[in-house]
């Protein structure tokens, strides 16, 4: 009587649970799955989730986590969103993570991954993706995800490049070199243009979207062990030649001198608005901004295309994006981390949001990839090269932005601005 009575309990939970995960509201902004759930995992996340401020983006999350969730009824996932302060965030989770009280599964930015890797905090996914599924990311994304032991210890589901932006109505074809470049900017001024726009003031984006000319001649900022290395030997000639680069574009007049205090994606796209320039160095995620900004017929003008090298073969652009990994001891946990990347990250998010898969093949697989213009993106990736995860590296991107300042505005030469920038890191360097 007492087991019939206990088999009658167990089936009546099952129904209810069962009935509850149809009619429940299973998706919260702080919650997914039902409250008594057996397992619990800890999910920190960036606002790519059912918390984004983008509603469409919030639906869509929404639906992936419930349908998720489905499928793991005995767990629930604790959702923890970062703020805006990604550095902050980021510093913060590592150092909790070295104090073992990180959150089982998190969104790690692929612009720190290294050092969490370097710390040892991060628990192998590599039984949980095959082998194929590895070798179909492209090389930077495998190299930052590997460790020195071959296993991979995140998956880095999104990403961005950077690319040139261009009017072909006044810029009939794509710039292929340095060189190139000048000569379309200054035929575009004779045409009413401003010439080629980029970013020059003290920010971030002034430092990544340059280093591409730097990277193209293979140039490291870093050597093997992050110690700096971009102001020394061959490095330093390769660095000088991309800084005179845009030095000559402002002192010839191919780029107004503006854009020293230009620090905003923004502004190409409002320049482009207004018809005051042909020519921008910009991100992949402007193409979709510039379609919503321009009227159709104006938009139908612009197109992109790989940013210029010194030769023709020189090329490189700079790529980010986030990745997911866990610091889970449990191991049910990391392979609950792993499937919620499976099923959430690694290629539906990437689709619901059209930001960029870190796999050649999802290119193929989803539609909203198989334009002509995401297309050439995933080929430009082949190009791609991220920031160096070396603990000096936000010092060496802020020394690049105060020299590029006094390089565009004639204060210094590229020599004096260059050693004051080496000088200025190595100081910080000694001191880490």
């Amino acid at each position: 009587m007492i087991k019939r009575l206990a088999t009658l309990l167990t089936a009546t939970t099952v129904l209810c649970s069962a009935g509850y995960l149809q009619a429940a509201d299973l998706v919260s902004k702080d919650r997914v799955g039902l409250p008594n759930a057996a397992n619990k995992m800890v999910f920190r996340m960036t606002g790519d989730g059912p918390g984004s401020n983008d509603p469409t983006y919030a639906a869509g999350y929404k639906k992936l986590f419930g349908e998720f969730i489905r499928k793991h009824p005995d767990w629930q996932v604790e959702l923890q969103m970062m703020s805006g302060d990604i550095g902050q965030e980021q510093a913060r989770m590592l150092e909790q993570a070295k104090a073992g009280r990180a959150p089982h599964c998190a969104a790690v930015d692929s612009f720190v991954l290294p050092l969490f890797k370097e710390a040892g905090v991060l628990k192998s996914l590599s039984p949980y993706f095959s082998q194929a599924e590895i070798d179909q990311l492209f090389p930077f994304v495998r190299n930052g995800v590997t460790g020195n032991d071959g296993n991979i210890y995140a998956w880095w589901w999104s990403t961005d490049l950077r690319v040139l932006y261009r009017n072909k109505k006044i810029v009939p074809d794509a710039p292929e070199t340095w060189e190139q470049l000048k000569a379309a900017a200054l035929a575009s001024k004779k045409k009413g243009m401003e010439g080629i726009l980029f970013n020059g003031g003290r920010y971030e984006g002034t430092t990544f979207d340059w280093l591409n000319n730097f990277w193209a001649q293979g140039g490291d900022l870093v050597d093997s062990t992050g110690k700096p290395v971009f102001g020394t030997g061959d490095n330093r000639t390769k660095f000088l030649k991309a800084v005179n680069y845009y030095r000559d574009l402002v002192t010839s007049g191919a780029a107004p001198k503006r854009v020293a205090n230009i620090g905003n994606y923004d502004d190409f796209n409002a320049a482009a608005a207004a018809g005051t320039t042909a020519l921008f160095v910009g991100g992949n995620w402007q193409l979709a901004q510039l379609a919503s900004t321009l009227e159709p017929e104006d938009f139908a003008n612009w197109t992109f295309s790989m940013l210029p090298g010194p030769t023709a073969d020189q090329r490189s652009t700079g790529t980010g994006g986030w990745t997911v990994a866990s610091f889970s001891d449990d191991p049910a946990k990391v392979k609950m981390c792993a499937n919620l990347i499976r099923d959430i990250y690694m290629g539906p998010a990437n689709a619901l949001q059209q930001q960029l898969p870190t796999r050649a093949d999802l290119y193929d697989k989803y539609d909203v990839f198989k334009t002509p213009a995401n297309k050439a993106f995933a080929q430009a990736l082949q190009y791609g090269r991220a920031r160096p995860g070396a603990p000096i590296y936000p010092e060496i991107s802020n020394q690049i932005q105060i020299m590029m300042g006094d390089v565009l505005t004639g204060t210094k030469t590229p020599e004096q601005a260059l050693d004051a920038a080496f000088k200025a890191t190595m100081n910080a360097y000694e001191r880490l």
